[in-house]
């Protein structure tokens, strides 16, 4: 008690001298001053300088908006960065399947003129470009991403503007990518990028503005679209393969995904009372899960952590490009300011006490410009609710169909993946020879090597996620189908023959480097299966055991194939 009296006699001394006005000052201005201070002393004393910042209230998003539009800028450079990488290549003037070519018949199709009808059905900037110079347009669209993208990255910021540029350049990329950009995390991409739009003010690029809260609307949209996606991906393989209600699909995923790594081969190895706990598992976090976002802000933020922390482990263990890293985008929506307060520094001007503050202050009376942004982001939710509809039937129906949009702007989806499991892996080797004769036994066939598909037996798996090879995924596609089935094969083979620098681009080796072009190129059927860990093979040094099953096609040159090349308005492929 005494200890205590000196603290209370320094704070009324305190007080005292507070209340002593200044030379010359009035007493109706002194209180005046002390009317006027109490704002700014209540501001220091929740949110001074100095000490810990003060701890977040639940049930405000400005910190999540923040993670969301960084974590989503980071997909969209990861995927621009691929798009100027393989792009010329792949749907470029001379590339696999040209993209003027599809424009072109697209422009036919809608009866020979650039308009609505033809926006509708191909949604791209390319419509507008010069088509003289293709290669030149997919390149500057990318880096315009590749720029943007950076920009939201480093500074944790965005407006409504730039958002809507960036999803504007990868839908036009994914509208002409044909084949290439037929995948589900293309749709995954531009509806989460779409709903990153409205996330956004309109103009500022502050990255906590404050007449511009994170809309409650597009933050529960954000929580639809992943309910859609794990349900969805749960409900396809319960509908699906007969091995995921057995619980065995698991004891082929590893070996038989479309681009395994190298944790994917030791966990193959493993029992299988363990592959069947994993699938149970699977069930658990794709079905029962997702129905957590609707059970309150503790259950949300559970699914959240869980969402995130098996998206994590699909990363650890297959190279399925930039699918599971964006899956974690719309999982961060479940969590609130409270919660992800850990990931934020709190300096004097950081953004945590900014937060506080705006926290602290009374709702201010809304603004003209404030009540159209509110009727926006109700139109936006009336706009995905009418939009969900067909999707939500999806879901219920026995003949679930996945990766499906049913607009062409792709703003609400159906997704799903693996709702079946090949239970071999299959490969088509490319085998080029200097040889006159194919037929010639003693011929010596070389082999080409892929970025990152299973080829060489010694080859180790590769390691790429986020990153992504287009023509290696297909190629798994291509493995167990026809040649017939997959015409831009034989356009790659082509291309080959001739040394094509462009081609040559989406290979790691060329056996004929140096020596000039193969005189014959064939493809050869095989199946492939992981080498059992501490076997024969392992210890030599090898990942992978194969066996021939056969021909995929047969042996081709140049001559040969001018007249495929000339009925399908492609470019006979010159030596170089």
């Amino acid at each position: 008690m005494a200890a205590s009296i000196p603290n209370v006699r320094d704070k009324s001394s305190e007080d005292s001298a507070v209340r002593k006005r200044r030379p010359g000052q009035s007493k109706s201005a002194q209180e005046s001053d002390l009317k006027s201070n109490k704002p700014e002393e209540e501001d220091k004393r929740k949110h001074g300088t100095k000490g810990p910042a003060p701890p977040l209230q639940s049930g405000t998003f400005w910190l999540t908006r923040i993670v969301l539009l960084r974590f989503l800028a980071f997909i969209y450079f990861v995927a621009f960065l691929v798009a100027y990488h393989q792009n010329r290549e792949l749907i470029g003037e001379k590339g696999l399947s040209p993209c003027r070519l599809y424009l072109s018949s697209v422009k036919r199709y809608v009866g020979g003129k650039i308009n609505l009808a033809a926006l509708s059905y191909t949604p791209t900037l390319l419509w507008f470009m010069d088509w003289t110079d293709m290669d030149a347009n997919l390149d500057h669209i990318a880096l315009g991403g590749l720029a943007l993208s950076a920009f939201v990255l480093v500074a944790g910021c965005a407006n409504m503007v730039l958002m809507f540029l960036l999803w504007l350049l990868y839908h036009s990329l994914v509208s002409v990518g044909q084949i290439w950009y037929s995948f589900g995390w293309e749709s995954q991409l531009l509806e989460t990028g779409f709903l990153g739009i409205f996330l956004c003010p309109l103009w500022s690029l502050q990255r906590v503005p404050p007449n511009t809260p994170p809309s409650g609307i597009v933050i529960w949209a954000f929580r639809w679209l992943i309910f859609r996606i794990m349900l969805g991906a749960g409900l396809i393989k319960i509908r699906g393969d007969q091995c995921w209600r057995d619980l065995t699909c698991m004891d082929y995923h590893y070996e038989t995904q479309p681009v395994p790594n190298p944790l994917a081969y030791y966990m193959h190895q493993s029992p299988r009372w363990f592959h069947r706990l994993e699938t149970l598992t699977n069930h658990f976090i794709e079905l029962v899960v997702p129905f957590f976002v609707f059970m309150g802000r503790r259950m949300c933020a559970l699914h959240g952590v869980l969402q995130l922390l098996f998206q994590a482990l699909l990363i650890l263990s297959g190279n399925l490009s930039f699918l599971n890293w964006l899956t974690m985008v719309p999982s961060v929506a479940c969590f609130d300011d409270a919660s992800l307060r850990f990931l934020f520094p709190s300096g004097p001007k950081g953004v945590v006490r900014q937060v506080s503050r705006i926290q602290s202050e009374e709702c201010p009376v809304p603004t003209k410009g404030m009540l159209i942004r509110r009727a926006a982001n109700v139109s936006v939710g009336l706009l995905i609710a009418y939009l969900s509809v067909p999707v939500l039937l999806n879901l219920l129906s026995a003949r679930q169909i996945m990766n499906t949009s049913y607009n062409p702007l792709r703003i609400v989806n159906t997704y799903g993946a693996f709702g079946s499991i090949t239970k071999e892996r299959t490969e088509v080797v490319l085998q080029g020879t200097l040889s006159l004769d194919p037929s010639d036994p003693s011929a010596l066939w070389e082999e080409y090597e892929f970025k990152c598909k299973p080829g060489g037996l010694a080859r180790r798996p590769c390691l790429i996620s986020p990153y992504h090879y287009r023509l290696d995924w297909l190629m798994w596609f291509a493995a167990f189908q026809t040649y017939e089935q997959n015409e831009w094969v034989i356009h790659l083979a082509g291309k080959l023959l001739a040394n094509d620098p462009g081609a040559l681009a989406l290979i790691e080796h060329n056996p004929f480097l140096g020596r000039g072009p193969p005189r014959w190129l064939r493809g050869e059927h095989f199946k492939y299966k992981f080498s059992s860990l501490g076997g024969g093979h392992a210890t030599e040094g090898r990942w992978w055991v194969r066996r021939r099953i056969g021909p995929y096609f047969p042996a081709i040159n140049l001559t040969g194939l001018r007249g495929y090349f000339e009925a399908r308005d492609w470019p006979h492929p010159e030596i170089q």
